[in-house]
């Protein structure tokens, strides 16, 4: 350390670099002391040139501006929403004072159908979806003074809601909108029975459905609220959910239809349970089978409690239709599935070689019941459904048919042959009746 002589006071003088590590630190202590007033040699250089003071002077100068700046785009910033097709009004910012003002949408100085009134408010009149944008207004220089991003739109309106239960322990319910507001939404939904608190129904926004794990089935009627709320005000839409009379299982899975070797007239039905219905003897499923020859307009139709189920009747070298449906056995109030993805198939055909001929095959009704390890006769069956008559009775039946129609034509002909006979016999009695009453006159006469 070296000191000057000073006839006033002697003061020390630190060392340049030492100064300059004084000032390192970006606090504002060391501001204050980079810019105190000291009181040094003139020989001395200025601790306002120090390199490093500077641009702490500068780096806090420039995160100063930084905030101000934005405070002031949040404070001139905002989203306003609008009903179309009515008049919206923009103020330019929150502040009192007025002043003449420019008015931007999306840069731009041509305005939607408006008016500006005197204290700068921009009133849009019946504004519709073209006004939406970005406004922004200006003073007289052009400087932004504040910005507008509008959005017009609609208040909710009642929804169409549905529901599915596809079992005893789930409901889904979806909805849609019957209004278009062109805004955001935020959706509340509540699942209640008559005497039961309320549920929540989870929510699937993007989807637009809610669920309902573990109802009381017990309960007869359910009430699902779903309330929709946007910036412009809210709905409220109630449905009441009759849960055993909506329940409507899922079609049948895996569904296989085979043809049974050596039996033309037979085909084997097999299926699962729908993954969603749970396997358990409390809920069990009867299923619903139809088939038909293809191009025919008649189904058959089989009930049964499992599977699988062999059909007796198909009509032998044809492709048959098959599809299958279920449905609750216990709640005969509850609706059947959707049917199963049609499947064709035809039943067995028998390929014969050059040593032998049909006549040497075993008749299809020769082989045992026996020989088959399942029942070949469904649980429950049904009448055909229009009273369709089996294709090989067609033959029987139409010649049973022409023989009636013969013998009504035979029957006509011969009542129209003794009709005919009758009348002239008539005619001739009476003309022969005729002849003796005039003899009896003519001699009856004097001569």
């Amino acid at each position: 350390m070296r000191t000057f002589s000073n006839p006033r006071q002697k003061l020390p003088l630190q060392h340049p670099a030492s100064s300059h590590l004084t000032c390192t630190g970006l606090h504002l202590s060391c501001l204050v002391n980079c810019l105190r007033p000291q009181k040094i040699p003139q020989k001395m250089p200025g601790v306002l040139s120090s390199p490093v003071c500077l641009t702490v002077i500068w780096l806090l100068s420039w995160s100063l501006r930084l905030g101000r700046a934005q405070n002031q785009t949040d404070e001139a910033s905002a989203v306003q929403y609008g009903h179309m097709q009515s008049n919206v009004t923009l103020a330019c910012g929150k502040s009192q004072v007025r002043v003449p003002v420019t008015w931007r949408l999306d840069h731009s100085t041509v305005l939607p159908w408006h008016q500006v009134t005197s204290d700068g408010t921009l009133v849009l009149l019946h504004a519709d979806h073209s006004a939406q944008g970005n406004y922004s207004c200006h003073d007289s220089r052009g400087l932004l003074l504040y910005f507008i991003r509008l959005r017009l739109g609609y208040p909710p309106g009642k929804l169409n809601v549905s529901c599915q239960v596809p079992n005893h322990t789930h409901v889904r319910c979806s909805w849609t909108e019957r209004v278009k507001t062109f805004l955001p939404a935020e959706y509340n939904a509540t699942f209640k029975g008559i005497s039961q608190d309320q549920k929540p129904c989870v929510l699937d926004v993007a989807h637009k459905h809610c669920d309902v794990n573990h109802p009381s089935f017990w309960q007869t009627i359910h009430t699902l609220r779903i309330t929709e709320t946007n910036a412009l005000g809210s709905e409220t839409t109630s449905h009441r959910v009759t849960l055993y009379k909506q329940l409507q299982p899922n079609p049948p899975q895996s569904l296989m239809v085979e043809a049974l070797k050596g039996h033309p007239k037979r085909l084997i039905v097999s299926w699962d349970y729908p993954v969603s219905w749970p396997l358990d003897d409390a809920f069990p499923l009867i299923f619903h089978i139809r088939y038909k020859p293809n191009g025919s307009m008649y189904w058959s139709e089989v009930l049964s409690l499992e599977s699988p189920v062999v059909i007796t009747d198909a009509l032998a070298g044809h492709l048959h239709q098959v599809q299958i449906q279920a449905r609750d056995d216990l709640i005969s109030d509850s609706k059947w599935s959707e049917w199963s993805p049609l499947l064709l198939v035809r039943p067995w055909e028998a390929v014969y070689s050059t040593t032998e001929s049909p006549e040497e095959l075993q008749p299809e009704e020769t082989f045992a019941d026996n020989l088959f390890p399942f029942s070949t006769k469904p649980e429950i069956s049904t009448p055909k459904s229009h009273n369709s008559v089996h294709p090989e009775d067609e033959g029987n039946l139409g010649f049973v048919i022409l023989l009636v129609m013969l013998s009504v034509v035979i029957l006509t002909i011969v009542l129209s042959l003794i009709f005919v006979v009758w009348v002239r016999q008539r005619r001739h009695d009476h003309i022969t009746k005729q002849e003796l009453t005039s003899m009896v006159k003519m001699k009856s006469m004097p001569i």
